[in-house]
């Protein structure tokens, strides 16, 4: 059975599948720092945002506090405010007030909604100071290139090689698709390009469920099938993003171990 830092790639699989239905965490008592991009995602979910744009929201987040210390501004609120940013930017428009009441009964688990009070009004001034602060932070620059429209290319080209019919019966895109979401929980999305993101992500899959690619006797020693899709991805980067992705998951049995 092949194995990246410790980790059994089967077992991969099954975390993977546990990720997708998340452990319920009270966000009060945690201290650890992707609790509040797990929050980004959890009240994306609620809120109905459309996966492109929970996606956005981790990236805003994740390219804020690259640039400011994360202990100097409530990272909550940020969240909240990349979550109303991204809904904006992906028109995938919210509104605030689902916003500030998914987000505080997600934080205060079985709380009613917020009726117009001072804490309501707190938290919406909050989120519309902190949008324009992310904004100036970001420097305006708002443009995201995401993996997913690569992942895409790379899906209907492999669907060729092996087949509609076949790349349909497998779970290998799925299992990618979630690789790719989950991915955006950590600060590490933002360290590598998008389509070697994309085409890793698609690796991991097929490490997982132990598939075979086409064509991959007629290559030569040098040369790996992704390669096809990113030449200059060298095998090198390719397991560090592999073992990055994987992080993630170890993130998960960390929280539910607590």
């Amino acid at each position: 059975m092949m194995q990246m830092n410790n980790i059994n790639l089967t077992e991969v699989g099954r975390r993977e599948n546990d990720f997708q239905q998340p452990i319920l965490v009270n966000y009060r008592s945690q201290t650890l720092k992707e609790m509040p991009a797990r929050f980004i995602f959890e009240c994306a979910q609620k809120l109905e945002m459309k996966p492109l744009t929970s996606a956005t929201a981790a990236i805003l987040y994740h390219r804020f506090f690259r640039e400011l210390d994360d202990t100097e501004y409530d990272p909550y609120m940020i969240a909240c405010s990349c979550l109303y940013l991204a809904g904006k930017i992906k028109d995938d428009k919210v509104r605030k007030r689902d916003v500030i009441n998914v987000a505080h009964n997600t934080i205060h688990r079985g709380a009613p909604p917020l009726e117009p009070c001072d804490e309501y009004w707190s938290m919406w001034d909050t989120i519309v100071q902190a949008e324009l602060f992310i904004a100036r932070v970001l420097k305006f620059d708002m443009t995201i290139v995401h993996p997913h429209k690569y992942m895409l290319h790379y899906m209907k080209s492999l669907q060729d090689q092996f087949g509609a019919q076949v790349w349909q019966a497998m779970p290998v895109a799925r299992a990618a698709a979630s690789f790719l979401q989950d991915f955006h929980h950590s600060p590490k999305i933002l360290d590598y390009k998008p389509a070697h993101t994309a085409v890793c992500c698609l690796a991991l899959a097929f490490q997982v469920y132990g598939v075979p690619v086409p064509l991959m006797d007629e290559m030569d020693e040098t040369t790996r099938w992704y390669n096809i899709f990113c030449p200059e991805l060298t095998r090198e980067q390719h397991w560090e993003i592999m073992e990055s992705i994987m992080d993630v998951y170890d993130m998960e049995t960390i929280i539910s171990e607590n």
